[in-house]
């Protein structure tokens, strides 16, 4: 599926029922399916859906369960929530969405017949959608207060008991007493007889409640005072969880939700700092979280049997977090060709930590992360120690090709892998091609230069790649000798003596940016605790998707052999023995099919049969699928993701009563970011000055020499 677009069932006509565990599942009903992507509106898919099921546009809301939440639903109302609903499911192939017909309250009208007279009974016979969240949220709320002799753990326990159950029941309160040994409330209307104390018992030292008048006279109507409720800690435990979910939740949504779901009225300030507070204790300070770094190591390693977490620490503060799981190093020993991109990413979330990641290819030719390491400094040494870390992680051992920028780690592996490949990446090498072009270049012109440079790293034979720099000599004679001065042995396929398979970057930079949000600076801990769910959640995705693959071939590879065999019908075929053979075309290629060779090298480079070979095997009856590379078949794709990452259910970590932990898991020093800090800093203190007065006329501003007053 194209990145910002996803397909959506939707349902309607069927019922919500609720399991056991609180999570929700839809039943019955009629379902289509539906495009949607990023730029479509939520007009426009009200549109469709009103045109699918035959209803009025205003008639229907739209939902949808969050990934990996079955058991709250999230309302589409803007074309905002369509675009979080998109950016949400992102990974996914296809999302649930539910449209539901809105009901209208109506009056009851009880008509008496013998007086002729009619009563309004005022009653909502059926309530608002909105109402009906309203109940479904504070359900529980209603029996947080029982009654007279109902214990607590704590004075705080209770008070925020009391809190939920005023919210429930639509009243305010004031507190009468309130301290660590007792806590007395009333309603705030005037003459409303609602009352309750509790305190410590003297017996068993638990806050209990002694008394409790559970009448109220006074309506029970939540006004605007109901801000009041909402303080900053009680929106900031309501808001968490979605927060979580959803960075970038906005104050004025927050107090629109709680108006909503609540019934209370918030100012955009209360909502901001609800969400402030949320945030504070969500993500800890980067010193709490580094100080547990060496706790999530030996998490890792107790949860993922196999998997290697190692942090090292320097005298001067600095730090490497090594991480590999158990389930990417087996499926990319077992499941993955031998190539390895290295990458060392600045992270936008938190631009104060480095990432050098080794990220493989999966036979769909996707990206698999393999290791990572968070630090601070992108320093040789440090790569050298990554490459260390991740040769030892290695159980088996096969030459790996590794592609990886000229700055970036490629001096550090001939000590470390003496018998591996080394490459350039080919997005490394266009970035400094396209410097060499100053501005006097049209961009029509640089663009058929950086095609003429594309073309000589993918060639595959010397004289596709002496054709491509003669068309870069043409337009500028010294571009093409700092072309031939970079090494093309490090980076065209005519010379290149590992295999790449047809892959020359990555998209690590792209992918593990779009793991980890901007919306926040997540410290180290919370990075690492994202890319493994991240992982953990891709390796599922992509095992469920292969178990419904039915070709001997994965799907890319199978497409592109479709259409390989049909230029393959038109070529002639002239048999040398049993395993030689002479194609014919524009030109002429000799396929040896024991070795899996073919003069145009497209064999031999991308692992498939080129048309040449696929020509011979049509004449021979050859099966296919025996000369495609291994790693090419839906077997091996599904031994990549055969083991899954198991998760970590005390991530936030242990509290350490010692100072052993401290002391060794110091956090590290950081500088100051250039540009503008994120948070303003103090303000000033303002200092008044004594107003000076004048002692002959007694008038202020001024003195007696300045006195211009007469006497």
């Amino acid at each position: 599926m194209a990145r910002g677009k996803i397909l959506a069932i939707c349902q309607s006509g069927g019922e919500f029922i609720t399991d056991s565990d609180g999570s929700m599942s839809y039943s019955g009903g009629e379902a289509h399916a539906i495009d949607i992507n990023c730029e479509m509106s939520l007009s426009d898919l009200r549109s469709e859906i009103s045109a699918m099921f035959s209803f009025n546009a205003g008639t229907f809301s739209i939902k949808y369960f969050l990934p990996r939440n079955k058991r709250t639903l999230i309302t589409i109302s803007n074309d905002k929530d369509l675009q979080r609903m998109v950016d949400f499911h992102a990974d996914s192939d296809t999302t649930d969405i539910f449209v539901t017909k809105k009901v209208e309250s109506r009056i009851i009208r009880s008509v008496v017949a013998d007086s002729g007279t009619s009563t309004d009974a005022n009653t909502a016979s059926v309530a608002t959608l909105e109402e009906a969240k309203r109940q479904k949220l504070c359900i529980n709320w209603d029996s947080m207060i029982t009654g007279v002799g109902q214990v607590f753990s704590s004075p705080k326990a209770f008070r925020d008991a009391l809190h939920k159950y005023a919210i429930a029941n639509s009243f305010m309160y004031r507190f009468i007493k309130n301290d660590g040994s007792r806590v007395t409330a009333e309603c705030t209307v005037e003459d409303c007889p609602w009352r309750i104390h509790a305190s410590r018992s003297s017996a068993k030292q638990k806050f209990m409640i002694k008394k409790m008048n559970d009448i109220h006279t006074c309506g029970k109507e939540l006004s605007k005072e109901s801000r009041r409720l909402a303080s900053q800690r009680w929106v900031a435990s309501i808001i968490k969880d979605k927060l979580r979910d959803t960075p970038n939740y906005r104050p004025k949504d927050i107090a629109k939700d709680l108006q909503q779901e609540y019934g209370l009225s918030l100012n955009y300030s209360q909502a901001w700092r609800g969400k402030f507070i949320a945030k504070k204790e969500l993500h800890n300070s980067h010193e709490e979280a580094f100080s547990q770094l060496s706790w999530f190591c030996e998490r890792i390693i107790d949860t993922n049997p196999g998997s290697v977490a190692t942090l090292h620490t320097s005298d001067d503060s600095r730090f490497c977090f090594f991480v590999t799981f158990r389930a990417s190093l087996y499926g990319f020993e077992h499941g993955c060709r031998p190539l390895l991109f290295l990458d060392g990413l600045s992270l936008k979330a938190n631009k104060q930590w480095k990432l050098l990641a080794a990220t493989a290819v999966d036979g769909q030719n996707d990206i698999y992360p393999v290791a990572f390491c968070v630090l601070d400094s992108e320093a040789s040494e440090n790569w050298h120690w990554f490459l260390v870390q991740l040769k030892s992680a290695f159980t088996l051992s096969r030459a790996i090709t590794f592609v990886s920028s000229s700055q970036n780690g490629l001096e550090e592996l001939p000590e470390v892998f003496a018998d591996s490949f080394h490459g350039y990446s080919e997005q490394h090498l266009i970035e400094n091609f396209k410097k060499e072009m100053d501005e006097s270049w049209t961009q029509e012109l640089k663009d058929k230069m950086v095609g003429h440079l594309k073309r000589a790293i993918c060639a595959c034979k010397v004289d596709e790649f002496n054709e491509s720099i003669e068309n870069i000599r043409i337009q500028s004679k010294e571009i093409a000798e700092w072309v031939l001065g970079m090494k093309p042995e490090f980076w065209s396929d005519a010379f290149f003596k590992g295999l790449r398979y047809g892959h020359y970057s990555s998209g690590a930079a792209e992918i593990f940016n779009d793991w980890v949000s901007t919306r926040y600076e997540p410290s180290v801990l919370q990075i690492v605790d994202i890319l493994r769910c991240k992982l953990m959640e891709m390796m599922y995705s992509r095992h469920e998707s292969s178990n419904t693959w039915t070709e001997e071939l994965v799907p890319s590879a199978n497409q592109k052999v479709q259409e390989e065999m049909i230029k393959a019908r038109s070529l002639s075929v002239a048999c040398s023995s049993d395993c030689v053979f002479e194609v014919s075309d524009e030109s002429t290629n000799v396929i040896n099919i024991k070795t899996r060779e073919c003069t145009c090298r497209r064999w031999q480079v991308t692992g498939l049969p080129c048309m040449h070979a696929l020509a011979v095997l049509e004449r021979t009856n050859g099966c296919i699928y025996d000369y495609c590379s291994k790693y090419l078949l839906t077997e091996c794709y599904r031994h990549a993701y055969s083991l899954s990452i198991n998760p970590i259910p005390d991530v936030g970590g242990p509290v350490f009563a010692d100072s052993f932990h401290a002391a060794t898991t110091c956090p590290p020093r950081t500088r100051r970011l250039a540009g503008r800090p994120k948070e303003k800093p103090a303000e000033p203190r303002i200092i008044i000055k004594r107003a000076v007065r004048c002692s002959k006329c007694q008038g202020l501003g001024h003195n007696k020499q300045t006195c211009k007053a007469q006497i």
